[in-house]
């Protein structure tokens, strides 16, 4: 069956599916993205990933032209469309066609664009063994000049990370911020167990507010563990009894060595084991049907 993709009210083939080189998502990164699961027929955590979408929106300015309710359906209808029950969905809003001036007032009406494909960013025996992340040069975008709360299309700064990471040989890097604290991966959120306590980096040291980071913390936190959002530095990734990162492509994947130095026994540890569980069930109940 041949992939067909939601483009502003219609469904095409990936052939047909074109967007304007005037468009200014493509001319300037002025949009807003979301990646989304779907498991077992559902659409998992889907408010709180529209939620996001549009409070991005809004700090943008940017009409995205129809209610969250209509977008559910924007989402469900491309699954079904795809007769997809588990799947990865790209979500994407653009500021629309525009002229060559950075003027988004120019721009008539947001373009929407809704992908449901299968994406694998890790092979699987890193789920069962663990990966490798080392520390890359390139700081993570000051909070100041632009909020990682809004998920916009501008990925240069990870991909910039992404690529020294590929070139030291390992998959997935720590990123820091100006002073030099652990803030995330290029795509993942980071927690780390240290010392009985499972730690992860605040809001304001410039992470994204992961969904899955989120849906994570709630289970910790369900499960009796202490969960404190604080800062810490490589030293502490360093001495940790675990670590692993987090991520709607993801999921939940465990780090073992990080620049060279062996976490814990170097093998997947327990707390994560048991939130992974937890979080495999949480996608059998949790999300909106896509057949409703």
């Amino acid at each position: 069956m041949e992939k067909l993709i939601y483009l502003n009210g219609e469904y095409l083939t990936t052939e047909e599916a074109k967007i304007s080189v005037f468009d200014h998502g493509f001319l300037y990164g002025d949009g807003i993205f979301e990646g989304i699961r779907a498991y077992h027929g559902r659409v998992f955590k889907c408010q709180e990933h529209l939620d996001r979408l549009y409070e991005s929106a809004k700090t943008i300015m940017l009409n995205i032209g129809i209610s969250k309710s209509e977008m559910e359906e924007v989402l469900c209808g491309t699954l079904r469309k795809n007769n997809l029950d588990n799947a990865y969905i790209r979500l994407v809003v653009t500021r629309g066609v525009g002229d060559l001036g950075l003027d988004p007032n120019n721009c008539k009406a947001a373009s929407i664009i809704c992908i449901a494909d299968q994406i694998k960013i890790y092979p699987q025996h890193m789920y069962e063994n663990g990966l490798e992340v080392k520390t890359v040069a390139v700081r993570r975008t000051n909070p100041d000049s632009l909020s990682p709360r809004v998920k916009s299309l501008n990925y240069l700064n990870n991909i910039m990370a992404k690529i020294e990471s590929t070139q030291a040989g390992v998959v997935e890097a720590i990123m820091l911020t100006q002073e030099g604290y652990v803030v995330e991966g290029t795509a993942d959120n980071i927690f780390i167990m240290r010392r009985g306590a499972l730690l992860t980096p605040p809001l304001s040291a410039g992470c994204l507010e992961g969904v899955t980071r989120n849906a994570v913390i709630a289970l910790a936190k369900k499960a009796g563990l202490e969960v404190r959002e604080e800062l810490f530095n490589r030293h502490d990734v360093y001495n940790a009894e675990e670590c692993f990162l987090t991520g709607t492509a993801a999921e939940l994947i465990p780090v073992v060595q990080a620049d060279g130095r062996v976490i814990g026994d170097g093998k997947p540890g327990n707390v994560f084991k048991d939130l992974l569980q937890d979080f495999r069930a949480l996608t059998l109940v949790d999300g909106v049907l896509i057949n409703k």
